[in-house]
């Protein structure tokens, strides 16, 4: 049995879930997230304890995956629109900057052309001197575009410059040293 796939997913005021077929919905006010599990797993609401359960067929190989990864998802789902998820990214860097233009972010990180990431939708964008923040219910959607921001300029260990993660730590790398007399 798996050990998270067994735990029930609790369900906070004001989260409403529906299943039909293979398809959950999970909403709380205007946010609405879906996803369609496999067919190893059933998922249904237990209205008396006021949480989603995830059951699994068999105990093959494959079934065993899809009730934890079904499981986590969900959870991940009902977190996303009862609080949503954040992610945060510092640019250093001299004169290196982001921008908010349209639905896109303009990243200046040291190259010869402004590097434009498009914003997707239901993923929302802050910027503040060189903190760029993003926010939105889909864990997914949030940590690939903070992914996709810190890939054009991923930090450096020789000078620090580079755009990182606000709970990541860069460890420094010392250079090379002036080698001794050559004689």
């Amino acid at each position: 049995m798996s050990r998270i796939g067994k735990q029930p997913v609790p369900l906070p005021n004001g989260v409403k879930v529906a299943v039909r077929d293979r398809e959950v919905v999970v909403e709380s006010g205007s946010k609405k997230l879906t996803y369609t599990h496999r067919a190893e797993v059933t998922v249904r609401v237990d209205e008396d304890a006021k949480a989603v359960v995830v059951d699994r067929h068999g105990d093959d190989r494959i079934a065993k995956a899809m009730h934890g990864m079904t499981r986590a998802l969900v959870a991940n789902m009902v977190t996303g629109v009862s609080s949503g998820f954040t992610k945060e990214l510092e640019i250093t860097g001299v004169g290196w900057t982001a921008s908010l233009k349209g639905k896109e972010v303009a990243l200046n990180v040291g190259y010869a052309d402004t590097r434009m990431v498009p914003v997707p939708a239901g993923v929302e964008v802050k910027i503040e001197k060189n903190k760029i923040t993003v926010t939105g219910s889909d864990k997914q959607a949030v940590g690939q575009l903070a992914a996709r921001i810190r890939s054009h300029r991923p930090p450096e260990p020789y000078n620090g410059k580079g755009i990182k993660y606000s709970d990541e730590r860069v460890i420094r790398k010392v250079g090379k040293a002036m080698a001794g007399s050559g004689a």
